[in-house]
């Protein structure tokens, strides 16, 4: 396990308790959503633990995976951005924190969105699971600006 990271932040998937039963749902059905999304990856064998870190349901949520990694080179644990928004993995090198990933993440998304609206490839970008239009970067701009002024500010 990452030293690094404060798990005192973290409550394990099945302790996810929302602001609201709504929001437990919501939160449970996106812990869902980035397991199966971690799932898809060949590199991935299966899940051993994971945790919430923090999440506002139907929104955006962010979960921390151990993962049973298929090759010797794979991270042993990552970190999974799921909600209204393209879902991503990163390493837990640079980021301690759920919120650390969660800026991280916002960075990649707006380093893709600065490639769609430039006209330039978005071949060395964070994948994004949508096609590399201009409607769909100006649909994620707002979306990343939304979470940073309601949410992180």
């Amino acid at each position: 396990m990452n030293k690094r990271i404060d798990f005192s932040q973290l409550a394990l998937i099945d302790d996810i308790k929302g602001e609201s039963a709504e929001d437990t749902l919501l939160l449970r059905e996106m812990a869902q959503e980035a397991s199966s999304y971690l799932l898809s990856f060949a590199w991935n064998k299966g899940i051993k633990a994971n945790w919430l870190g923090w999440g506002i349901g139907g929104i955006c949520a962010v979960f921390l995976f151990e993962i049973i990694p298929a090759r010797d080179d794979v991270d042993r644990q990552l970190w999974v951005i799921v909600g209204d928004l393209p879902p991503a993995y990163l390493v837990v090198d640079e980021a301690p924190t759920p919120l650390c990933a969660l800026g991280i993440y916002l960075e990649l998304m707006q380093e893709w969105i600065d490639a769609v609206q430039a006209g330039r490839s978005t071949q060395d970008c964070i994948p994004v699971n949508v096609p590399a239009t201009h409607k769909n970067a100006a649909s994620l701009k707002q979306r990343l600006e939304f979470i940073r002024s309601r949410i992180l500010s």
